[in-house]
């Protein structure tokens, strides 16, 4: 037997609004979603006016903000405002205080192991080396404490020298000198030339050296300008260290959550785009900040002799080689570092 099932009209009507007000309500609440752009957090423990910033941080987040329009957004939370501890940037992106930070991988070594090589001195000769090299060997999957991260960008800073608050014109005058340094492996560099080596973080350099906690500090020339120690440290001896690694990481599980378009832009601007950005901004702060140690009068600018500069080449061999022998791991590295080197040098500039 056949149903018929009869709808009065001022019931189909009443239906009819409750449809229309459920419908309106999921299309709003469909192009909320839509007009909504992700929101990520960018934790850096600097100000906004450093050298670092502007050369990493600001041309990545510019052009992220710029295409992402409607898509995702970065917002900054530059002065430690999320966690002024250096140390601490990696767990602030793991345990989602940040979904990216500025990482200084030399600060937690047993985090990153394998970021000894970027700090052995003679290898890399300058910044666009060892930039392209770090962000290959990142790329590649060589390097150890990277799984939980995508890496947006793999830096190393200029080689970084030597600035003393008294005169220093020789190795022989480092020795005996309480000289900070940025990691274990710059230490150890300057332990061979007879320097009493201490690691700190570059924010605490320019108040140690003011209340003589040390004589002095190996930083690149961003740090020096940066963080107030060229305020502090008016004698400047050239002689060319290693390079320091920094990077800017984001947490891989929110990388993997974010719409696929997000995604697509975020990897648009890191890795090679982010690097090339980096090495064009340092070389040219670089370039600057070695005029203005070599002209202002208030300033003592020196050049390594030639004897000092093989002294420091037979100590630097010798720290590489023993690097080297201490397990497999870091001979094959150090082979694929010095592969990448080779073609960077090959390559037209």
């Amino acid at each position: 037997m056949a149903h018929t099932f009869v709808f009065a009209p001022a019931k189909c009507a009443k239906w009819a609004l409750r449809l229309s007000a459920v419908c309106g309500a999921a299309w709003l609440l469909s192009a909320a979603a839509v007009a909504q752009p992700v929101q990520l957090k960018l934790s850096y423990f600097g100000p906004d006016k450093a050298q670092t910033f502007q050369a990493g941080i600001k041309p990545f987040v510019d052009a992220v903000n710029a295409e992402g329009k409607g898509v995702v957004s970065i917002v900054i939370y530059a002065d430690g405002a999320l966690g002024k501890s250096i140390a601490e940037q990696p767990a602030l992106i793991q345990k989602e205080v940040a979904d990216i930070a500025w990482v200084v991988p030399g600060q937690t070594p047993y985090r990153f192991p394998d970021d000894e090589i970027f700090q052995l001195p003679g290898l890399a000769r300058d910044v666009r080396e060892g930039t392209l090299a770090y962000t290959r060997l990142v790329a590649a999957g060589r390097l150890r404490g990277y799984q939980d991260y995508f890496v947006v960008g793999a830096y190393v800073t200029s080689p970084a020298f030597i600035h003393t608050r008294k005169p220093v014109a020789s190795i022989a005058a480092l020795r005996g000198l309480k000289i900070r340094a940025n990691n274990a492996i710059e230490a150890e560099a300057l332990e061979r030339l007879g320097v009493i080596a201490t690691v700190m973080p570059v924010s605490q350099v320019a108040t140690a050296i003011k209340h003589g906690a040390i004589d002095g500090a190996v930083v690149a020339l961003p740090g020096l300008f940066d963080f107030g120690i060229a305020d502090v440290a008016t004698h400047h001896f050239h002689l060319a260290g290693g390079g320091a690694p920094v990077a800017m990481l984001m947490n891989r599980k929110k990388f993997a959550a974010l719409p696929d378009a997000a995604k697509h832009i975020i990897h648009k601007y890191s890795g090679e785009w982010a690097a090339a950005h980096w090495i064009e901004a340092i070389a040219e702060s670089e370039k600057q900040g070695l005029a203005v140690l070599r002209s202002d009068p208030k300033r003592v600018f020196t050049e390594p002799s030639q004897h000092d500069l093989d002294t420091a080449s037979r100590a630097v061999r010798s720290l590489i080689d023993g690097w080297a022998a201490a397990n497999t791991r870091n001979r094959d590295l150090l082979r694929h570092f010095e592969a990448d080197l080779s073609v960077i040098r090959s390559t037209v500039r």
